[in-house]
């Protein structure tokens, strides 16, 4: 806004440099900073949180908590062992051990086929990664095939079983 005194057009400024378009202070622009940032580093925490709160209240099912990983093995006693040793450390609330399975895939430029067994695995969802590195770690094929799919919906009894088999925190066998 300008104004005449004098003679000469002078700008007057409605909103002064040392008034209220300033009131934030650069500690105050820190604080805020961090809380945003410490607010999407947990994130995911929280949502989890709220999930598992509607889950409570409503009693319905949250899509995605629990999955079911498919392993081939080459024979019968590869499956064993590793279903064995993931029920031994709680990774795993049921395995199931299907029968030999004809299985064609391309290795190293070529086809091949071969028999293998396939094991059924249903866990939680947070026990996936951790069950992948295991089973990579043991497991005698080069690459693994490790798939996951999350569970949408189900018996909420059956999930419930799921979750006071498989713990959230690590365990270590007997």
């Amino acid at each position: 806004m300008a104004f005449i005194h004098n003679g000469k057009m002078d700008w007057y400024q409605r909103y002064p440099k040392d008034s209220t378009a300033h009131s934030v202070s650069r500690p105050g622009y820190t604080f805020i900073l961090g809380g945003l940032l410490l607010l999407l580093a947990l994130y995911p925490v929280l949502k989890t949180l709220s999930n598992q709160l509607h889950s409570a209240l409503t009693g319905s099912y949250v899509a995605g908590h629990h999955s079911v990983i498919l392993i081939n093995c080459p024979n019968e006693q590869v499956a064993k062992d590793i279903g064995r040793s993931l029920m031994e450390r709680r990774m795993a609330a049921c395995v199931n051990i299907l029968p030999r399975t004809a299985t064609m895939y391309y290795w190293k430029g070529e086809i091949q086929d071969a028999t293998e067994i396939l094991l059924l695995v249903r866990t939680r969802t947070s026990k996936v990664q951790t069950l992948t590195e295991y089973v990579r770690s043991v497991h005698p094929y080069e690459n693994p095939e490790l798939l996951s799919f999350p569970v949408e919906d189900g018996s909420l009894d059956y999930m419930k079983w799921i979750d006071e088999v498989v713990p959230d925190q690590p365990h270590t066998p007997t």
